[in-house]
């Protein structure tokens, strides 16, 4: 049990878990989930942390075969500026390990963008919490349960 699965859980919203075996050599987690799952890398996201204005810490999904729009991730929180947050300083705030970030369950509520592809699945795949384990819900039941906002973010 991860705080991703318990967070989904406890809001009672429809989810599945996927669970595979995580390959350490893997080069980018996103895409071993979408290959090890047979699924199109479309429908799984990855989540990144990025920090806008040089402060605030912010999380970014998007999908595992896209980029984040550093530009457009700060357009959608009104910010002037954004880079991406060091490894360290995304899993102090989040409670989870790098490769295994969920959006959910996070120590730390943060403002949250979905990029706006999400909203064409019926379902989406994100982490549920660690390396090989993947959360399958609905995107308007992630935003809601994130209080995030869609925006198109990846590039």
């Amino acid at each position: 049990m991860t705080p991703a699965i318990n967070a989904a859980r406890r809001a009672g919203i429809r989810h599945t878990i996927h669970s595979y075996e995580h390959d350490k050599a893997a080069a980018s987690y996103g895409e071993e989930a979408a290959d090890k799952l047979g699924l199109s890398p479309a429908r799984v996201f990855k989540t990144l942390l990025a920090q806008i204005d040089g402060k605030e810490l912010v999380v970014a999904v998007v999908p595992v075969a896209c980029q984040l729009n550093l530009k457009q991730l700060a357009s959608a929180l009104d910010a002037r500026s954004a880079e991406m947050a060091r490894p360290a300083d995304a899993e102090r705030a989040t409670g989870y390990v790098v490769g295994g970030i969920s959006p959910l369950g996070q120590k730390k509520r943060l403002r949250t963008v979905i990029d706006e592809s999400a909203r064409m699945h019926p379902t989406i795949y994100v982490s549920a919490g660690r390396r090989g384990l993947e959360i399958e819900l609905a995107a308007a039941d992630l935003a809601a349960l994130t209080q995030a906002r869609f925006a198109a973010i990846a590039r």
